[in-house]
């Protein structure tokens, strides 16, 4: 199934360079028509195939999409709209940022597919750092997966330069204790867009990343 055409890489292009409310306006139609209900259309049918795998996603489309209009109040960049489209799909959708799940980006340059824990508080990476202390050969395996290393390659984040002193000895073993965050990335091409592969090569990211998001989530849960 083919969900998008080059013009949906084309108003971003366009975008770009005109990112100013008069020219949005002017261009909204062709907004709704090449890039809105395109995505609305591909976010359904992908949520519908990964509720067939997780009973706990009961995400509509509007509970996943971000809206493509910025909140400059607190920002030194005034440009009113982002350039890509994104949603997140997990348990909480798109005002849930602790969860664990997948976040897609897509814009004319192409298709991040991040995953993971991006956003901890205090209590929940200290409950993720004890779990992975408890668990350490199961991570070991989840992240050395050779489905997760061919797609991902690596665990990111930021690290924190301190760590409580308990985690000390083990960061010697395993450094990614002392991350702050949990993610990874996977890059696509914007020719990915107009294949009939993109739900099929979507699916295939969300799977080989299912067991490191399981994994993060009842850690973060303190069990």
């Amino acid at each position: 199934m083919q969900f998008f055409t080059n013009q949906f890489i084309e108003f971003f292009t366009n975008l770009e360079k005109n990112n100013n409310r008069e020219w949005f306006n002017i261009n909204k139609d062709v907004f709704n028509k090449t890039v809105k209900q395109p995505f609305e259309n591909f976010i359904e049918v992908l949520l519908n195939n990964i509720k067939e795998d997780d009973e706990n996603i009961t995400l509509t489309p509007k509970e996943a999409i971000f809206r493509i209009y910025k909140d400059v109040r607190f920002s030194k960049d005034k440009m009113p709209y982002k350039t890509y489209v994104s949603a997140i799909i997990s348990e909480g959708g798109r005002k849930d940022f602790t969860t664990p799940g997948i976040y897609l980006e897509l814009s004319n340059n192409g298709l991040n597919f991040y995953g993971g824990a991006h956003f901890l508080e205090t209590t929940q990476l200290q409950n993720l750092r004890e779990f992975i202390v408890d668990n350490l050969d199961e991570f070991h395996s989840i992240i050395n997966n050779a489905s997760f290393k061919k797609h991902f390659g690596n665990l990111l984040g930021e690290k924190n330069k301190r760590i409580p002193k308990e985690f000390n000895e083990i960061a010697k073993i395993e450094p990614l204790i002392a991350n702050k965050q949990f993610y990874y990335l996977k890059p696509l091409d914007s020719k990915i867009f107009t294949s009939k592969n993109l739900l099929p090569k979507v699916m295939e990211l969300y799977f080989a990343s299912k067991q490191i998001n399981h994994f993060l989530s009842f850690g973060i849960k303190g069990h």
